[in-house]
């Protein structure tokens, strides 16, 4: 039986819960990306954009009982990548019933910020994300924004948890984050172990725990992440001090990939998928910066994987490649070789999604050689 859509009741809470809506909003946008010949369409892109339409079906037909001045629905070109540049223009649905069909059936064309200007909350329901960019114009622009990346039908009743609770857990783990100066990581597989530090010296931690309050701040739903981006080495004689092997499972094959200040230099192992990878790093090199850790905490709610990082990556220790400068880091869209090359890839040590790789052991250290253990066996010990 399929899971039901949000009704107007449950939609209502859920935005008055996540962004604390005020007694009068400017607006609220819904955008989602379409199909095309370079990305065809599949069942869950087409499913997700009729689930957004329902979403804006609701509150158009409701809107006197919202406070938003005004509902908009808007669609664009799918960019092909997670977090590349989102196009210039978009174009307005016109009404909440209309098709969203590959090939577009958006109304008129409008610029992209202009929509964002006169919105003051944006909820982005899309194939690729949209988080590195939103969050960008955010600071710019200064609407608050919720990402949903790959959302699914099955992620529905995780749009129904108590975020307040969700938030304060998080904050323990930013807490930690804040005061870490590193992070010991070891994993095993069938073959070998492999160990992982990563440099946490010079940054903060971040806390996505579903509550997007403050204007000019994105951050994806489902939520309930604590996250860092590790030292890339920008300071003037400080190399970042990341370093060792970080082991990926692609279907059966194992990849491990060498890492030395910050970055993934190359691939330790051989198969179909070691060479694909060796060939991308040596494309792009940007692709292997270490761009994030982090820490979801929504399996401690029950939550099961679905297959889509947008709620996997919320179940437990993730490590993401590639563009960090939304999170506050240093590599950009002007660190790749071209722009549809950008991205921002996590991988998720939870065992439902990597059941080759053991996560056997997360330490941090803080200041004065002190340390603490975070998780063993794949448990938080915290």
């Amino acid at each position: 039986m399929a899971i039901p859509n949000l009704d107007f009741d449950r939609l209502r809470r859920l935005l008055q819960s996540v962004f604390a809506l005020r007694q009068s909003e400017s607006g609220i946008l819904i955008l989602v990306d379409l199909p095309d010949h370079r990305v065809p369409d599949h069942p869950d892109w087409e499913d997700r954009r009729r689930i957004a339409q329902e979403w804006f079906r609701e509150l158009t037909d409701n809107q006197s009982r919202t406070p938003f001045q005004s509902v908009r629905m808007a669609t664009y070109e799918n960019v092909g990548s997670d977090n590349a540049e989102l196009p210039q223009s978009c174009a307005l649905v016109s009404s909440g019933r209309a098709a969203l069909a590959a090939g577009g059936t958006g109304g008129v064309s409008v610029v992209l910020e202009e929509l964002l200007k006169i919105s003051s909350v944006v909820l982005a329901v899309t194939e690729f994300s949209a988080t590195a960019p939103l969050k960008n114009l955010a600071k710019r622009l200064g609407f608050r924004g919720a990402t949903l990346p790959g959302f699914t039908r099955a992620m529905i009743p995780a749009l129904g948890l108590d975020y307040e609770k969700v938030h304060s857990r998080v904050l323990e783990f930013k807490q930690r984050l804040d005061r870490a100066q590193a992070a010991r990581i070891r994993f095993s597989t069938a073959t070998k172990q492999n160990e992982l530090l990563l440099d946490l010296r010079f940054r903060n931690g971040h806390a996505s725990g579903g509550l997007i309050r403050e204007a000019g701040t994105v951050a994806n739903l489902p939520s309930g992440e604590a996250y860092i981006v590790p030292y890339e080495g920008e300071r003037a004689g400080q190399a970042s001090r990341s370093a060792g092997e970080l082991p990926v499972q692609f279907e059966n094959e194992i990849v491990v990939y060498r890492i030395e200040a910050n970055r993934a230099r190359e691939v330790l192992t051989t198969g179909s998928h070691s060479d694909s990878e060796r060939r991308r790093l040596k494309q792009e090199p940007a692709y292997g910066n270490i761009a994030e850790l982090g820490f979801g905490v929504l399996g401690e709610w029950g939550v099961e994987a679905v297959g889509s990082t947008l709620l996997d990556e919320k179940l437990g220790l993730h490590i993401a490649f590639g563009r960090s400068d939304h999170f506050g880091g240093i590599t950009g869209p002007s660190a790749f070789s071209d722009p549809k090359r950008v991205v921002h890839i996590d991988r998720v040590y939870v065992p439902s999604v990597q059941p080759l790789v053991q996560l056997e052991e997360v330490i941090l250290e803080y200041p004065d050689a002190q340390s603490e253990p975070i998780l063993r066996s794949g448990q938080y010990v915290v």
